[in-house]
């Protein structure tokens, strides 16, 4: 067996951890509302219903893809965002989708919105993990940033 030399160790070393999975990005953001968890899961329970409160959102259309819930929102200002429930819990007031097909530069995207109640109100937390794709962290971190924090502040003036 061949002894390596330390520079081509070092550089071994280096290609493995190259190599190795990159870290998710995890993004959390929430907002207090004033109004009771049920009336504000009845603005944004519905899955396709971010197209009645999210100001991004021009169109929301609802499918389904292999007896799942798929939306595919219509962005104002062009492009568009195909995601999937995965999973859903009515009794909870929160949903979890992925993100199929997107202009945004992340990859493995996963994400839940969840009311509950806070106070004499509710609380909205929306998070999700997700790499960048195409950009770096910050980019990425950025864009979904800006996706919560504008929806979540539409969204606190129209559950009211």
């Amino acid at each position: 067996m061949p002894i390596l030399s330390p520079r081509r160790l070092a550089l071994a070393a280096l290609a493995l951890t190259a190599a190795g999975p990159a870290y998710a990005i995890d993004l959390t953001r929430s907002v207090d509302i004033a109004a009771p968890p049920a009336k504000v899961w009845q603005t944004i329970g519905d899955f396709c219903g971010i197209g009645n409160w999210h100001p991004a959102v021009e169109k929301c259309t609802p499918s389904e893809q292999d007896g799942m819930k798929v939306r595919l929102l219509s962005l104002k200002g062009g492009g568009t965002i195909k995601e999937e429930q995965v999973s859903r819990d009515d009794k909870v007031m929160s949903y979890t989708y992925t993100i199929l097909e997107s202009p945004l530069p992340v990859s493995d995207y996963k994400s839940t919105i969840a009311v509950a109640p806070e106070g004499t109100g509710s609380k909205v937390t929306w998070s999700g993990t997700f790499n960048a794709k195409g950009a770096p962290d910050t980019v990425a971190t950025d864009a979904v940033q800006g996706i919560y924090e504008s929806g979540l502040k539409a969204l606190s003036e129209k559950a009211k």
